[in-house]
């Protein structure tokens, strides 16, 4: 399969993941859209994206994966802690939704051959999503900028928040300045997707997305830096530009970062260190602390957690959480061990990049574009196939040696 033609198809299905995972609530948009339509819309975009996968691949031949097979079990928790209706039944509409994705993603696995087809598949998407955003701003820059969400950029035509915004533009830039540094891309095509995606970013004064895409930058390029000069040079000049904008601009920047908020609400992470305490204070059964309450809309007491892992904590109990940190360290490691080359500084972007949202932006545990980011890495770290991809009859079944032929007596 490694010198196997990716079909055009299989980027029609990313894009459909991609529009599953875009969610239905956000800022109110200039043409107002019901919430049941866009969920409509959004779940119809995950059947459409398995059913175009399964026509695709129609043998079901796969590529063996521990981070889908970590993935797959975190059905398990999901579906024993939802099947007791106690989130209600939308938690077992969400964990067919999650084993539909996950489904999908295993039948995408066929082309995961550690080139940088997904990536672009990746950027292209999410450069369609933030060229709606930006089509919003220009046609309503009120709307889009509106004062709920104290200017901050959002999604206008389609109902997109500043955190959802900043974290696309944040990681379709670190993957093309990684394209242009491993020479896949040319400077002038790349000013394109970054020049925009930075301005977006700066409108979406969103910090989490801003360290992520800095941290994982620096941890991509740094894994580059014994064997490719242009990473060298693009870190020089980074440490450079740096050093000039702390002296230069100290205050905006100082600004920017703190968004006008006062100290006491800016050290308890915009309200959300309460939430958490309240989380971890609330009384729960074994089976709650094993496997949780069920699959959710990531809340709890009616707001936002905002942390991966208490989110998966809270829905899917230590079961969870323990899936979920495998996945992670598992394709962490894996990228360690890999020999420097783009591809694996692509995925330790990404997997940094996560890590480091995963601490005030939830998503880990269910169809998300963070599952989709790890996805890509996951595909980034596949060793080029040398034959045909297995099927699924041939993962499941046990492989049983032959005895060797008696050799005949004469």
């Amino acid at each position: 399969m490694g010198g196997e033609h990716t079909p055009r198809i299989v980027g029609t299905v990313w894009g459909l993941l991609v529009l599953n995972t875009l969610g239905s609530a956000g800022a109110k948009t200039i043409v107002p859209l019901p919430r049941s339509l866009i969920q409509v819309i959004t779940m119809g975009a995950l059947v459409a994206a398995f059913t175009l996968a399964l026509a695709v691949n129609p043998r079901l031949r796969v590529r063996a994966s521990a981070f889908l097979f970590l993935l797959t079990l975190l059905l398990v928790p999901s579906v024993l802690s939802s099947a007791d209706l106690q989130s209600g039944f939308g938690a077992l509409f969400r964990c067919a939704r999650l084993a539909l994705f996950v489904g999908t993603l295993w039948l995408l696995s066929r082309w995961w051959d550690g080139g940088p087809t997904f990536v672009r598949h990746h950027i292209r998407m999410y450069l369609a999503v933030l060229g709606s955003v930006a089509a919003g701003l220009v046609v309503s820059p009120g709307a889009a900028l509106p004062e709920l969400y104290g200017g901050r950029l959002v999604g206008a035509l389609w109902p997109l928040t500043p955190p959802q915004i900043g974290q696309y533009a944040a990681v379709i830039t670190g993957l093309t300045v990684l394209l242009v540094v491993g020479r896949r891309t040319g400077r002038r095509g790349a000013a394109v997707v970054i020049v925009p995606a930075l301005a977006l970013l700066a409108l979406t004064h969103t910090r989490t997305a801003t360290l992520g895409l800095l941290v994982g930058l620096a941890l991509a390029v740094c894994s580059l830096l014994l064997t490719s000069a242009a990473a060298r040079r693009f870190l020089a000049w980074a440490v450079l530009c740096a050093a000039v904008a702390a002296v230069g601009f100290a205050s905006a920047l100082r600004a920017w970062f703190l968004r006008g908020q006062s100290q006491e609400h800016f050290t308890s992470l915009t309200g959300r260190a309460k939430v958490w305490d309240a989380l971890l204070a609330a009384p729960r059964s074994a089976s709650e602390r094993l496997f949780g309450v069920g699959l959710g809309d990531k809340s709890f007491g009616g707001l936002p957690i905002d942390n991966s892992w208490l989110a998966v904590y809270h829905e899917q109990g230590m079961t969870g959480v323990t899936l979920v940190a495998a996945m992670v360290i598992v394709l962490g490691g894996v990228a360690l061990l890999r020999p420097p080359s783009l591809s694996r500084a692509c995925a330790i972007f990404l997997i940094g990049y996560c890590a480091i949202a995963s601490y005030t932006e939830a998503g880990l545990g269910d169809a998300s574009p963070y599952l989709l980011h790890l996805a890509v890495a996951a595909s980034l770290l596949a060793a080029p196939a040398t034959g045909t991809p297995l099927s699924a009859a041939d993962v499941a079944r046990p492989h049983i040696p032959r005895p060797a032929p008696r050799p005949e007596v004469t």
